[in-house]
């Protein structure tokens, strides 16, 4: 089949086994990768070619981008080609009057927001993976990361889209239009579609105005439930970014992983990271009048905030690095959210719940709070059989998603579902709207080569 493969197509193709294991899984730790070959696409009629001939031959593809995904969204371990678009990685064009970016699926994100920097505008949607992470992975996941409180998701940007379905025909959605009342928006169906309907293929993102300066304001909070608390009290005096909270257990894991200090004298249970943006000067005064409020009212012990820019960078890599620093514990993440006005009440049960059917696990606790995204990390001890780890998450994780979907949230708040949380899905999509989505990629992907076994059960 590899010798086909090569006679058919043009573009690159490996299937040297240091590149199997490397392009065959994500940041998901719990699959074997198996893939039969990686196949580096140029453009998108290369996409064409390979899709055509997958239906031919009833060959599975499986997308890859940065591969940073964290549900197993980007796994191949069933002998399927990896498609890995980081050869696709060109800016293609911009206008600045529509303040739209043309550009391949490859292109890091981190590229794309110097990209709009360096056009004096901003490119919003921020994570802790935007060094590695690429846009049509973005895309595919609708990703949201730490900034989704003021800018909402990747979704929110999407212009347009260009995309090969698992029939091999090739689609141009919505030309970067503003308005455009003509029916069913395609567009939206692949934004955050895993891979499973077909392949992103070019992209039209739209851009920012420049923010105001920015501030980083981190607090002591004795008590998880009080989160919430806090943020209303900064959201009726400051114009917030972003809002995210982390655990003393996080911290000491990025203060082990990176040499980092710790920000206060004495530890506490939680920390408030909040950012802000300042228009005027009296901004300055009113972060400070909230700050008194919070410990006022007990909800704060201690505080701190950036002085300078290198200030703000540090306080935010105390959050952004949690995920690098725990990823070689093998962690079993519950990425939840509901909405935020239930937070509090929430978070108490999950508390509750998780003290009691994780008595023996290191629980560690982070997440953009701000929209009501809670991250929600169980440990692998060291003794533990990897595979005997993720099956009792698995059964322990079952009384966490039936109070996820009592408090009517979703089990997957920005990783996707991807293999690790498709059994799940039932606590948040009705058994009717699991079946209107396999409807859907029926229709899309008739023969099902299109990154199978992955969201749908």
């Amino acid at each position: 089949m590899l010798d086909l493969l090569r006679t058919e197509l043009t573009c690159p193709i490996t299937a040297e086994a240091e590149a199997l294991q490397k392009y065959g899984l994500d940041w998901t730790r719990f699959y074997i990768p198996a893939p039969l070959a990686v196949v580096f696409p140029l453009c998108a009629d290369d996409v064409v070619s390979l899709v055509k001939f997958a239906n031919r031959h009833g060959l599975a593809l499986v997308p890859s981008g940065g591969r940073t995904g964290l549900s197993g969204g980007a796994v191949a371990n069933n002998g399927e080609l990896v498609v890995s678009f980081e050869k696709m990685n060109k800016i293609l064009d911009y206008e600045p009057v529509d303040q739209c970016v043309v550009l391949q699926p490859g292109v890091i994100t981190q590229q794309l927001q110097a990209f709009a920097e360096a056009h004096d505008c901003l490119y919003p949607v921020d994570f802790a993976s935007s060094g590695s992470s690429q846009i049509g992975g973005n895309i595919a996941t609708n990703a949201g990361g730490i900034k989704v409180l003021r800018y909402g998701l990747t979704r929110d940007w999407v212009a347009g889209l260009k995309v090969v379905t698992g029939t091999g025909e090739l689609l141009d959605l919505n030309k970067g239009l503003v308005k455009n009342a003509t029916g069913y928006d395609f567009r939206h169906l692949f934004i955050g579609s895993e891979g499973t309907l077909g392949m992103i293929v070019e992209a039209t993102i739209r851009l920012a105005p420049k923010s105001g300066d920015l501030h980083v304001l981190l607090l002591a909070v004795p008590e998880m439930t009080k989160i919430i608390a806090v943020l209303e009290a900064f959201r009726q005096k400051v114009h917030l970014t972003a809002y995210e909270f982390f655990s003393e257990a996080a911290l000491q894991h990025v203060i082990h992983h990176t040499g980092a200090t710790h920000p206060f004298g004495s530890a506490t249970a939680f920390y408030a990271l909040i950012e802000y943006e300042t228009l005027a000067a009296e901004d300055q005064d009113a972060s400070l009048a909230a700050f008194e409020a919070c410990v006022e009212a007990g909800w704060a012990v201690d505080g701190v905030v950036s002085a300078s820019e290198a200030q703000r960078r540090d306080l935010w890599r105390l959050r952004e690095n949690i995920s690098e620093s725990i990823t070689r514990f093998t962690p079993y993440k519950n990425d939840i959210a509901v909405r935020v006005s239930k937070v509090p009440d929430f978070l108490a049960a999950v508390d509750a719940e998780v003290g009691q059917r994780y008595p023996d696990f290191e629980i560690v606790w982070f997440g953009h709070i701000g929209d009501g995204n809670l991250h929600l990390n169980i440990l692998k001890p060291a003794a533990l059989a990897t595979a005997t780890f993720k099956a009792q998450c698995e059964q322990v994780s079952e009384y966490v998603m039936a109070l996820v979907a009592r408090f009517e949230g979703s089990v997957s708040a920005e990783h996707g579902v991807g293999l690790l949380k498709k059994g799940q899905l039932h606590h948040t999509r009705s058994a009717t709207e699991i079946a209107l989505m396999q409807a859907v990629k029926s229709v899309f992907d008739p023969n099902n080569i299109m990154n199978p076994g992955k969201l749908l059960p």
